[in-house]
């Protein structure tokens, strides 16, 4: 499966636009991590426990997007986009979006 944030495939040509494809997932926040999070404003510095839960958030909403591109037989998806917004208080969900399409 190809994943491309461009509209095209370079050196493919789109045969079939297939839809819009999506995949998301929603995070909370967890009790040890925000002690651990507030330790670290003091010092500065990143906050790799966040860091790792949002790359973790973000590459099954990408990985969910893919197998629901899949299901509908696409060979890619094109113009991907990822998003975020605040579902609640200590919440998130990420988005992933775009075009499933058949290739040549």
């Amino acid at each position: 499966m190809i994943l491309t944030t461009t509209d095209t495939v370079q050196g493919k040509n789109i045969t079939q636009t297939l839809g819009l494809v999506k995949g998301n997932t929603v995070r909370a926040k967890w009790i040890g991590r925000d002690i651990a999070a507030g330790l670290k404003n003091l010092v500065g510095g990143e906050i790799q426990s966040y860091t790792m839960m949002l790359t973790d958030a973000r590459n099954e909403a990408i990985q969910r997007m893919a197998d629901e591109a899949e299901k509908l037989g696409a060979d890619a998806v094109v113009g991907v986009r990822i998003a975020t917004s605040q579902t609640m208080a200590g919440a998130a969900e990420l988005l992933a979006y775009g075009t499933a399409v058949k290739l040549e």
